[in-house]
């Protein structure tokens, strides 16, 4: 499936490459990871670097006391950071690192939303391209996962789908569309998800490519790098979600439908805001105080 829209049938779809947040375009990863902006911290250019950033410190307090306090069911909070200088956001972005999630939201207007997730799980850099009536917007927001992604899930998607005729070949397609379609309607926030796993049950090529064409694309791809590789992209229908969990080369070991909120392989735990408040407060203790 592609990043788009499944009501655009004439080439409307967005087709994207999935990139991080802070990826120049040149094959190689701006800045330092987290660790890495730390230990520059240490050394004898560190004093330099935080007379540069003066309002770095009150920063990073934000965002620590913003961790503590949050929870994966809470409203997420944002903060700007349009108030910091050039050498403040870089230092800023170089300490919070890359994390395991990143991902692309495909808007109504034709504009991508970058997230990336930092090194403080539940810590998220949202990037929202310009374009010619729009400027570009750039945030750091702290929740289970960017509000973004909750709302063009909702909004950007069907709530229901016709299951049309069987193509000539399929096996089990049209059984799993009526589970898809009556789970999709039983559906409500917060419930369990439903999980179909395709590892288990034979589906043969006229049952993908049916099951695809019904449930079209949809507007988000989330990639995560934890204990194992996964990829998620929220199909065209409301709470239908391709998850696939992925060996070293990229191949599928798990392809499963869920029907449900955000899949949990992307979003952040209650354990992760108190563990990332944590760490935050050990570099903000030892190199800003």
């Amino acid at each position: 499936m592609r990043v788009g829209y499944w009501s655009s049938p004439d080439g409307d779809d967005v087709e994207m490459t999935l990139l991080p947040v802070g990826h120049d375009g040149g094959g190689a990863r701006h800045g330092r990871t987290g660790s890495g902006a730390v230990s520059a911290l240490a050394t004898s250019s560190g004093e330099e670097l935080r007379q540069q950033c003066p309002l770095l410190a009150s920063t990073l307090a934000q965002l620590a006391d913003a961790l503590a306090h949050q929870s994966a069911a809470a409203a997420n909070q944002l903060l700007t950071i349009d108030q910091l200088s050039a050498a403040e956001r870089a230092l800023l972005f170089d300490i919070l690192g890359e994390g395991e999630v990143s991902g692309i939201v495909a808007l109504p207007d034709r504009r991508v939303a970058q997230i990336q997730e930092s090194v403080m799980t539940g810590l998220w850099r949202v990037r929202i391209e310009a374009d010619a009536e729009q400027p570009q917007l750039d945030y750091l927001e702290i929740g289970a996962i960017p509000a973004i992604v909750t709302h063009a899930a909702h909004d950007f998607t069907v709530p229901e789908f016709t299951v049309g005729d069987p193509p000539p070949g399929v096996m089990n397609v049209m059984p799993v569309l009526a589970e898809i379609r009556e789970r999709v309607s039983s559906h409500r926030a917060g419930q369990a998800s439903h999980v179909i796993n395709f590892t288990l049950l034979p589906m043969n090529a006229a049952d993908m490519a049916h099951l695809v064409d019904t449930l079209g694309n949809g507007p988000i791809q989330l990639f995560s790098r934890g204990y194992g590789s996964c990829r998620v992209l929220a199909t065209g229908v409301r709470h239908v979600w391709s998850v696939q969990f992925l060996n070293s080369m990229e191949t599928p070991i798990l392809d499963t439908i869920e029907i449900g909120d955000v899949p949990a392989a992307v979003c952040a735990a209650n354990e992760d805001f108190h563990d990332s408040a944590e760490r935050l407060g050990e570099i903000i203790e030892a190199y800003f105080r």
